[in-house]
């Protein structure tokens, strides 16, 4: 008796949809609970950082000092011959008179510039009331200027309208500012912790690295920390001593333009312009808007010549001047900027605009090195593939990666 065996094709044929079905009912739940630890883990992060925001804008700002200082340190630390050996100050002694130097500088500038600057402050103050009466009579010209050329009378309300709208949207949002500038005034005792963070972030930051490391497995998990490490320190490095180096020119230029063009308080319009340039795009319109607004009151022809300047300085300073400043520290495409200073005026106001850019470039450093690491295409790709690519080969050609790799 013959029995009939089915062919190997349609054994196979047989066996094949069973474990397909079983990765289809696998693989999507995979996904979803992936994807929604994700959220739960962003939201309760951004949580965190709005709940500790002046913590954390303390540390923030110990960090810049601690980057605005390092060089000096490096530079005082430099080794030195003396009796024919050579020698080395101590990192804690070289901090200390880097501080000595940096506060005793401060002190007597301050010693210097303030009684200046608060004289042109009084006088500001006192030619408040005339300033007010010269806005009023600008207002009346408008009028007359209505009446000249017998506008009609929905054009005039219409423009009155936009007018007096924009006058109020502008007192609305520099009275809420000056709420949060006053809020964080209860936070001004704290700045004296700032140089001694730093301090700390300057003696230890090699011990705090290596510590970071140690958590993170041998191999090529920990060499791609330390590389993450060093373009995050890169990063900050380049835009915090650039945009301190901008402060200082921009400040400088404008107050000497400003009294070569016969502009009234220009030692005040020009602290104000250095100090606003570290906030970015909002710091030189609000500049823009006030050195235009105080020339405007004695001269209209000085007013277009102030602005003429100003757009001068800007085309200079971000095209020549900012770009040799920044090298290529930070890599970031202009309408990135913009949209991350518009996200951080909607979240964090003056703060916000002022973390923006350096919190958006280290996502930048750390989105670039997640997906060299995992050697996939892109975050939303690895979300939907479920994570199947895996951690990809190290590519190499002489073998240095791999040594690096090991020797950290």
């Amino acid at each position: 008796m013959k029995v009939n065996n089915p062919p190997p094709q349609a054994e196979e044929s047989a066996t094949v949809p069973a474990p397909v079905i079983i990765k289809t009912e696998w693989h999507h739940p995979r996904t979803v609970l992936r994807t929604l630890v994700i959220v739960l883990a962003a939201a309760t992060t951004l949580w965190m950082l709005h709940a500790l925001r002046g913590v954390l804008l303390m540390v923030i700002l110990a960090i810049f000092f601690a980057y605005l200082v390092a060089p000096l340190v490096r530079l005082v630390q430099r080794p030195f011959t003396m009796n024919g050996r050579q020698r080395k100050m101590p990192r804690t002694l070289a901090i200390g008179v880097v501080y000595l130097v940096i506060f005793g500088a401060i002190g007597s500038a301050l010693f210097l510039v303030l009684p200046l600057l608060g004289d042109q402050l009084t006088q500001f103050a006192k030619q408040a009331p005339a300033y007010l009466v010269t806005t009023r009579g600008r207002a009346q010209k408008l009028n007359d200027l209505y009446q000249r050329y017998q506008l009609p009378s929905s054009v005039r309300e219409s423009i009155n309208n936009t007018v007096t709208r924009g006058i109020a949207s502008a007192e609305g949002y520099l009275a809420s500012e000056m709420t949060h500038i006053v809020g964080w005034i209860v936070y001004l005792p704290w700045l004296v912790l700032i140089p001694i963070l730093a301090f700390f972030l300057l003696k230890d930051a090699e011990g705090f690295r290596h510590s970071a490391l140690r958590v993170l497995p041998k191999g090529r998990l920990r060499w791609r920390g330390d590389e993450f490490f060093e373009d995050v320190n890169s990063t900050l490095a380049a835009y915090i001593r650039a945009q301190l180096m901008s402060c200082f020119l921009i400040g400088s230029i404008c107050a000497i333009g400003f009294y070569l063009l016969g502009v009234p308080y220009a030692l005040a319009l020009g602290v104000i312009a250095g100090l606003l340039e570290f906030v970015p795009l909002v710091g030189p319109v609000l500049t823009a808007v006030l050195a235009g607004m105080v020339a405007s009151f004695y001269s209209l022809e000085q007013a277009f010549w102030v602005l003429i300047f100003l757009l001068v300085l800007r085309l200079v300073q971000d095209y020549v001047i900012y770009p040799r400043l920044i090298g290529h520290g930070i890599h970031l495409h202009p309408f990135a900027i913009i949209l991350a200073v518009l996200c951080g005026a909607e979240l964090g106001g003056i703060a916000g605009i002022f973390l923006a850019i350096p919190v958006v470039a280290i996502g930048a450093v750390g989105y670039r090195h997640w997906t060299e690491h995992r050697g996939s295409e892109g975050l939303v790709a690895e979300l939907l593939s479920g994570g199947g690519g895996g951690e990809a080969a190290p590519a190499v050609s002489d073998g240095s990666e791999l040594e690096s790799a090991k020797t950290i």
